[in-house]
């Protein structure tokens, strides 16, 4: 058992507070890591680095002179590097002239520019090698794909796969690398061919993705509803389902309208009304499509037989992911701004930490995933070109490189202040849309 998974059980609220900390901690201590380990090679001293802002509850000072502290308030953290006016790297205050050097300000133009693109850097390597990590230790399914444990199924789907059988056909269709035709015919008991006890038989099983709930999305309808990840939905208006792509046709006809659901758990039946809602999808050649969806993804209906995935396969689909984050949230973005989708697809903090506590919920696993997609993207927002953010000094130091100096004192106060105030109100905005505009 998945122990991470027991831990709802102690308390919903307290549970997701505690997830988003967690998270929020982990993916802060990250990216300042990055700053004070890169500034520290580069040959600039950090006075402190603090989790978190506030009261500090706790700290020690290292043999390097470097205080180590953490704060009461778990929603950030900063490193404070000699000569800095303020942990934001605002200012300076005057040092002696042979500790100069040793501040951000006196320091070479190259090394303050790779101090400050360090933080984002390592929330990008930290993203790439925990999904490395995942990929790695889940595997993929052997090929040819065999049979492992198979998912409890309501009695009609009359199961007659065994663990061990090997697939290699269903409905006449031969599977490549593992893997199921994508325009299988949906059919309740399509015939299989299979290898079972080194013979190979014809067999009628279920439909591959019956109507098995394998995943359940955070904050969906499905997840408001109750439904689980195992659950099998037999009937959606009354009307037998035996696939998951039934389903789906369901819910895109029902054009948003309230579905009746008949749901099998556990060997019991029971009825659940959902409606579904309106989402923006990615698409992978880029762009949004707009769907209604329950929120809930298929599962094949047996856990296959895995071999482990190779350290280069591992990080060349980790790279993919990190790149199809970023695509998608810059697409997002745009789409945002020109009116082309939703602004109820940006979550502020209140949305972040019902996720963190969901994805929690659902085990180690989810969560992990979950912390390198917000790694990934703390990350790429921090390489915005906005002043108070990490790319707001790149440009700085940008302009430092063509003109050879740097903005006057001026211009940083009016810059920052600018800055200040578009993050400011993007936090506010996305605060009213988890509160009010988009609940």
């Amino acid at each position: 058992m998945d122990l991470i998974q027991t831990l709802p059980s102690f308390g919903g609220a307290t549970f997701t507070v505690l997830a988003f900390i967690v998270a929020i901690s982990i993916i802060v201590a990250v990216h300042e890591y990055g700053h004070y380990i890169v500034g520290r090679w580069s040959g600039i001293h950090a006075e402190v680095f603090s989790l978190g802002f506030g009261p500090v509850l706790f700290s020690r000072v290292d043999r390097r002179g470097t205080r180590w502290q953490v704060a009461a308030l778990p929603l950030g953290g900063y490193v404070k590097f000699l000569g800095d006016a303020n942990a934001a790297s605002v200012g300076s205050t005057e040092v002696g002239e042979a500790d100069r050097r040793r501040t951000m300000l006196g320091a070479p133009l190259w090394a303050r520019a790779a101090t400050v693109a360090a933080g984002p850097a390592f929330n990008f390597v930290f993203s790439f090698l925990l999904f490395a990590a995942v990929l790695f230790s889940q595997g993929r399914p052997a090929d040819p794909l065999s049979v492992g444990e198979l998912t409890p199924l309501p009695d009609s789907f009359e199961q007659t796969l065994l663990p061990g059988d090997e697939v290699l056909a269903v409905a006449g269709q031969a599977l490549e690398g593992g893997q199921f035709p994508a325009d299988l015919p949906v059919e309740p008991a399509p015939v299989w061919t299979i290898v079972r006890d080194g013979e190979t038989i014809e067999i009628a099983a279920p439909y591959p993705f019956p109507s098995l709930l394998g995943s359940i999305n955070p904050g969906s309808a499905a997840y408001d509803g109750g439904l689980r990840p195992g659950d099998v939905v037999t009937a959606v208006g009354g009307d037998p389902v035996y696939a998951f792509d039934q389903l789906v046709d369901a819910v895109r006809e029902s054009g948003g309208a309230p579905m009746d659901l008949t749901v099998w758990r556990d060997g019991e039946s029971f009825d659940v009304t959902l409606t579904p809602r309106r989402t923006d999808l990615p698409l992978p050649g880029g762009g949004f499509e707009t769907r209604w969806l329950l929120g809930a993804g298929a599962d094949l209906m047996f856990t296959p037989v895995m071999e482990r995935s190779g350290p280069v396969e591992a990080f060349v689909q980790s790279g993919q992911q990190i790149g199809f984050i970023v695509s998608s949230s810059l697409s997002g973005m745009w789409h945002i701004l020109t009116g082309a989708i939703s602004t109820c697809n940006l979550s502020g903090p209140v949305g972040i930490a019902e996720t963190s506590g969901q994805m929690a919920s659902q085990g180690t696993v989810s969560f992990l995933w979950f912390l390198g997609v917000i790694s990934v993207a703390v990350g790429l927002l921090n390489l915005f070109p906005v002043p108070v953010l990490d790319g707001g000094h790149l440009m700085f130091h940008a302009w430092e490189a063509v003109t050879g100096r740097m903005p006057s004192d001026g211009a940083l106060r009016v810059m920052m202040a600018a800055g200040l105030a578009i993050v400011l109100a993007l936090m506010c905005f996305a605060l009213l849309n988890d509160l009010i505009l988009c609940p």
